[in-house]
């Protein structure tokens, strides 16, 4: 005689949290003055200051829209090491 199949209990879904959607600015440092917007229709991101009018835009697909802000902040970096480099 064979053992009953016992049945798979489901994996519980992992709940992922929602990253802020209004986020300190690099260049002013003014709290909560970034705003960041999400186009998928035409697939754009955009992250924006209040204070001092600063923007970046950049292509999102469905892998990379919520890190609008850090793709921002990344080039910031890297246009920042650019002008050290030719100091």
């Amino acid at each position: 005689m064979g053992k009953r199949k016992s049945r798979a209990k489901p994996t519980p879904k992992k709940r992922m949290d929602k990253l802020d959607t209004v986020i300190s600015c690099p260049f002013c440092n003014h709290g909560t003055s970034v705003e960041c917007r999400l186009d998928m229709k035409n697939l754009i991101g955009e992250a924006s200051c209040r204070i001092c009018q600063e923007s970046f835009s950049t292509v999102v697909t469905a892998l990379t829209e919520p890190t609008v802000y850090s793709e921002w902040i990344d080039e910031c970096e890297r246009v920042n090491n650019l002008e050290d480099d030719e100091d």
